[in-house]
């Protein structure tokens, strides 16, 4: 039987990946009390990294749709670490991480890409403190790297 996160996913076209493997040393989330913190996902789909420094290579809306593609492989973590979407109680946490150019300073538009497919899958229960913040470089050229802190049931 489809959940009502799954059901609003499908509803979106919308098909979640298998959670991707930590490239280093260290595990793709941890669980602490109720609490899941999970450790920073990239801008890849489908095997292929979504790239490019922001105000350079890339275009709000093209980092928007990376800040998205993070959501979606952040609700993969959540699946993978819970088994069950409809456990998250409240997204608590957002941190974005923006590839970008020196003088680009509209980091929080492009995190909005993550943070209105949250608020669009999860309802009230999405919406989240959150940073917005500008980086030189992030791995693989990435446009986007966003971590989380989810509340769960």
């Amino acid at each position: 039987m489809t959940g009502t996160v799954e059901a609003k996913l499908a509803a979106l076209s919308i098909t979640i990946p298998a959670a991707s493997a930590p490239a280093a040393n260290y595990v793709p989330f941890v669980i602490s009390g109720n609490l899941l913190w999970i450790s920073g996902q990239i801008s890849m789909a489908n095997g292929s990294f979504m790239t490019g420094k922001l105000a350079g290579e890339a275009d709000i809306e093209a980092g928007r749709a990376a800040a998205r593609q993070c959501a979606i492989n952040l609700i993969a973590q959540i699946k993978a670490a819970l088994g069950d979407l409809d456990r998250v109680k409240r997204v608590v946490k957002l941190v974005g991480f923006v590839n970008s150019a020196p003088d680009f300073t509209d980091q929080p538009k492009v995190v909005n890409g993550c943070s209105d497919l949250f608020v669009e899958v999860f309802g009230d229960a999405g919406r989240h403190a959150r940073s917005a913040v500008g980086v030189a470089q992030l791995p693989f050229n990435v446009s986007v790297e966003v971590e989380a802190v989810i509340e769960f049931a």
